[in-house]
């Protein structure tokens, strides 16, 4: 009877030495990139820090890149979480809820230059990581990532209401793609240094400005 058993007990210890290798190996990756940015992470350091064979590493992923999707995730999570924390907190002072709309896109939008700012090389990991030509990004992590720019499109549902969904869609990730361009750039200073301080007041600026210029009778809806 227990001859009958055994092969299953034989693979659900392989695969949760697997999945615990696995888990291991994404932790080693996450504080390589954390720290030293994506350009640092090897494999062969992966499986000296994790204490496997090297060969070991591309039994539990297909490939490098699968390790740096994981890490992804990660970070899309926790970037979630800061999203969710400004979409939960209150407005205070603002009964008109087209200004805590405003107001909430403006929060939003310095929450993600101050997740930038202190997770700056897992941040940038996001855009720099490329995959092979031909291979599909994984659905799960095209499903986080489209996920964030929902908590965009909820003030601005209050600000249009006559959008349809993908207009509403296209008008969320054009204001990300602004947001997204003045924190790359502030980042990176290269077109001028720029002090902390100006560059929070260039975001907060520039994205009141688009979002009470949503409301403009002459602004047609996508």
């Amino acid at each position: 009877m227990n001859d009958v058993h055994k092969p299953e007990k034989t693979r659900d210890s392989t695969a949760g030495r697997r999945a615990k290798t696995a888990g291991e190996i994404i932790d080693a990756a996450e504080r390589t990139i954390s720290g030293k940015g994506l350009a640092a992470l090897r494999a062969r350091d992966l499986a000296e820090e994790v204490g496997c064979a090297l060969g070991y590493i591309y039994k539990v992923f297909p490939d490098l890149d699968t390790v740096v999707l994981g890490v992804g995730l990660r970070t899309l999570a926790l970037l979630d979480a800061r999203f969710l924390s400004v979409a939960n907190a209150p407005q205070p002072g603002f009964d008109d809820p087209r200004k805590a709309a405003v107001a909430r896109l403006v929060s939003l939008a310095l929450a993600y230059l101050d997740f930038a700012a202190s997770h700056e090389k897992r941040w940038r990991a996001l855009f720099d990581h490329r995959l092979p030509e031909g291979v599909p990004v994984p659905e799960e992590y095209t499903r986080e990532k489209a996920r964030l720019f929902t908590y965009i499109e909820e003030p601005l549902r209050t600000l249009r209401p006559d959008l349809s969904e993908a207009g509403r869609m296209l008008l969320a990730r054009s204001m990300f793609s602004a947001t997204h361009g003045m924190v790359m750039l502030g980042l990176e200073e290269k077109l001028v240094p720029i002090r902390p301080a100006d560059l929070r007041l260039q975001i907060s600026i520039v994205v009141r400005a688009v979002a009470l210029g949503l409301g403009a009778d002459e602004l047609a809806a996508p």
